[in-house]
């Protein structure tokens, strides 16, 4: 099966329109949508790169729907590395 892919469907940049398209969402709905998800804390669109960084989008709705893979530590201490022996 060949695949065909331009620069604005894949990649870590997607255009707005491939973003949509991958949440299932209405590309001119999506424009909306996405200014309030801004004020959440969504990533923007970079500048430079003209696209939202694509693994940022998926960390956001993880922490959004409360499953990021990872949290910060907590503090837990001093290592007492005498008991290793």
């Amino acid at each position: 099966m060949v695949r065909t892919s331009s620069k604005h469907s894949a990649g870590l940049f997607p255009s707005e329109a491939e973003i949509a398209r991958r949440l299932n969402q209405e590309p001119s709905e999506w424009r909306a949508k996405a200014a309030v998800l801004e004020r959440d804390g969504m990533p923007k669109v970079d500048p430079i790169m003209g696209g939202r960084y694509w693994p940022a989008l998926l960390a956001y709705f993880n922490r959004r729907y409360g499953i990021a893979t990872s949290s910060p530590s907590a503090l837990d201490g001093m290592e007492n590395l005498d008991v290793l022996r």
